[in-house]
Formats: C-alpha cells, structure tokens, sequence
C-alpha cells in the first residue's frame, strides 16, 4: 500500500442495478484490505436483494432513515449514526423510509469487486 489522499470532489456518483446511487471514495488494488463507497437511495425505494461474496460490509448511516433487512434478523429501523454490520455472504436490502435521501457510507472488507456482488433476486 501507499499514501495517497483521496478528495471527496473527484468522485463521481453512478446509479447501479441495485436501486441506488454509488459514489466510490477508496477503492483500489492498492489498498485490498478495504473499500469505502457513499451510497444514496432515494424516498421509498428498496435495494434490490443480494449479498457479497467472500465480504464483510459496513453501513454507517450518514443521514436519512431506512429499514435494512438482513438475512436471519427482524427488519431493523435505522437513523443518522447508526452502523449495520452485515457478514459475508450473508443475503440483505435498504429501504429508504424517510422523505429526503437515505445516505451511508458502505466500507468493505476486504475490498469491493464487481465480482463479489451476488444478486438474489
């Protein structure tokens, strides 16, 4: 690995299959061992069902509110500030509940590949 700053501005969002809007903020083969994406999912959508392969993700929600649904728990309700911590391989989706954009960061470990996502539905 090497030092390198990452500037916020230089990312660009793109809207995925999944229902919602990535934007890449450290995701490199520099750096394997994480990766680290905002996503945004507007009012009343759901992701779509899926899971990571070999992955642990992390969801810190940065502001919004959402229902996330995770394979073998009660769907959970969420606001600013709380952190999902969803296994590898392990079956999941986010709804937005609120009126405003639902925003989180999404840090994985180690780091996301497009191979990595198993879709479900």
């Amino acid at each position: 690995m090497i030092a390198k700053i990452h500037h916020a501005n230089t990312a660009t969002e793109f809207d995925t299959l999944e229902r919602c809007y990535i934007k890449e903020l450290s995701n490199s083969s520099n750096d394997e061992q994480v990766s680290i994406a905002q996503a945004r999912v507007e009012p009343g959508i759901t992701t779509a069902w899926h899971k990571l392969k070999e992955v642990t993700e992390r969801y810190i929600i940065t502001s919004g509110q959402g229902k996330v649904e995770i394979e073998g728990l009660q769907p959970t309700d969420l606001e600013t500030g709380d952190v999902v911590i969803i296994p590898a391989d392990t079956a999941q989706r986010i709804t937005n509940t609120g009126s405003t954009d639902l925003i989180f960061l999404a840090i994985c470990s180690p780091r996301f590949t497009p191979e990595c996502y198993i879709s479900i539905e």
